[in-house]
């Protein structure tokens, strides 16, 4: 059976108005999914929600950063999931608004991967 975290819990019960909701556990933390699609992360009772460059600016302008691990050959590295601001935790339609942006974010990331690609004919 797996384990249950309590924040977790309670952030997809906060974010149950965006569809179909399910978490898994991976690597010591959490994602979170809506309607399949993975658009946070949960680390150290933390959560991190999925950007790209159309709204990277936003976490950037509140002086948030995206979420960082030391690589195996001792390298930082980062993921393009960004912490939210600490009020949006409090403020359930502002958590809202933040993960309708992710999960926007991970479904112009599902339609560049669908999107077919055009060969370039050989010269």
């Amino acid at each position: 059976m797996a384990k249950r975290n309590e924040f977790v819990d309670y952030l997809c019960e906060q974010l149950a108005p965006m569809g179909s909701l399910s978490a898994r556990a991976m690597f010591g933390g959490w994602s979170l999914y809506c309607d399949g699609l993975i658009f946070a992360i949960v680390v150290d009772e933390e959560p991190y929600f999925k950007a790209d460059a159309e709204t990277i600016p936003e976490f950037t302008a509140l002086g948030l950063g995206p979420f960082t691990y030391e690589g195996k050959d001792g390298v930082p590295r980062s993921m393009a999931y960004y912490r939210l601001p600490g009020e949006a935790l409090e403020d359930r339609l502002e958590l809202l608004k933040w993960a309708r942006a992710a999960l926007g974010v991970a479904l112009r990331s599902q339609a560049k991967k669908a999107a077919p690609r055009v060969k370039k004919p050989k010269s």
